[in-house]
């Protein structure tokens, strides 16, 4: 069945249909983005920080060894899918489901066949836009130019408190503030010995600190940092007072509460090939990222860049000298990803050791 991928200035792309339909009112409407990842697509797919966004793969094959519950980060809350080619043959022993049933089965439409190296093009130059997925090209694009991704946190966080044992001995507790975290976070930290609690975004400082916790990790998330003011002042409440690492939207949020300020890119890192530079070091990292937003480091007031981007010279990590904090842009607990930069758990650990930076 045919299906059409229209973006908000008009231009549409004919391919096939797959995974859900389109049918009901702002179904397959979202903001469109790509992903440069040859593999990992079901890490992508159930990776919270797409929410409310039409994902695009650079790799033209996806779903060729299916759907495997085990490798979830977290709850899919993609709006659409699009790729070149999808395997209705999967082949791989951890298999339970096709690509195609899982799509079904979220209520998430897709469509292949679509000349996805000229869709990328197209962001890159114009910059990310807004698209719909329909099996009619609609008569008004007034819905889709008007929608905008918001409250994107509210939309993920967990509902209440969740404990996730440490693996083996217990060597510290570690507040997790949910903003979207991906679960190979508290992998990484219960495999180090981290007892994890998960706590709702809405939690207040004073509500983390009660659990009088070694450290705190800030999670990835999705959406524009900037509009959680409440979130950024309960963070300010935090720093010096219990060491802090940041993740993405994580590490966003840390230099909003102390200042900084973020800018929306043209059309982001999304991809487990991305350079980054340490600036300490003089070594360059290839590294797993997911965001649209990027900290402005000339803005920063308390912290020091210590990550850049070595294609564009983008703020990749920040660390706060005497605040026992550090937070980096990309994932170093990526999976599936490069595993380059996991150290940031061991540096997380050491600091909630010593008790500072």
């Amino acid at each position: 069945m045919r299906r059409y991928l229209v973006l908000q200035d008009g231009t549409a792309f004919e391919g096939q249909a797959f995974g859900a339909e389109t049918t009901g009112p702002g179904q397959g409407v979202g903001e469109l983005v790509f992903t440069t990842g040859m593999c990992g697509y079901i890490e992508t797919l159930t990776d919270p920080s797409y929410y409310g966004q039409i994902v695009m793969q650079t790799f033209p094959l996806m779903g060729n060894y299916g759907i495997i519950p085990a490798d979830f980060e977290g709850t899919c809350h993609v709006r659409g899918y699009v790729v070149r080619q999808w395997c209705d043959t999967p082949s791989n022993f951890r298999a339970q489901d096709s690509l195609d049933s899982f799509l079904k089965q979220r209520h998430i439409p897709g469509i292949w066949g679509v000349d996805t190296r000229e869709i990328t093009r197209r962001i890159r130059e114009q910059g990310v836009m807004n698209a719909v997925l329909c099996d009619c090209p609609p008569d008004s694009l007034a819905a889709v130019q008007a929608y905008a991704v918001r409250d994107a946190v509210a939309g993920v966080t967990s509902r209440q408190v969740q404990v996730y044992p440490p693996v083996g001995e217990k060597k510290y507790r570690v507040v997790l503030m949910d903003f979207g975290a991906k679960a190979n976070i508290v992998r990484s930290l219960t495999r180090r010995g981290c007892e994890v609690i998960s706590v709702p975004a809405t939690t207040t400082a004073g509500q983390v600190l009660d659990f009088h916790p070694d450290g705190v990790m800030l999670s990835n998330g999705p959406g524009d940092p900037a509009e959680n003011t409440d979130i950024i002042r309960e963070i300010a409440g935090l720093f010096g007072q219990v060491p802090l690492f940041g993740i993405c939207l994580g590490h966003q949020l840390m230099a909003l509460s102390q200042g900084a300020d973020t800018v929306k890119l043209k059309y982001g890192h999304r991809g487990c090939n991305q350079p980054v530079r340490d600036t300490a070091e003089g070594r360059t990292y290839i590294t797993s990222q997911n965001h649209g937003y990027a900290v402005v480091k000339e803005s920063l007031r308390e912290g020091v860049v210590r990550y850049v981007n070595a294609n564009d010279g983008t703020c990749e990590g920040v660390d706060y000298p005497g605040q026992q904090a550090f937070s980096v842009q990309f994932h170093p607990e990526a999976c599936a990803g490069p595993r380059d930069t996991e150290f940031l758990f061991d540096r997380f650990c050491d600091t909630m050791k010593k008790g500072g930076a």
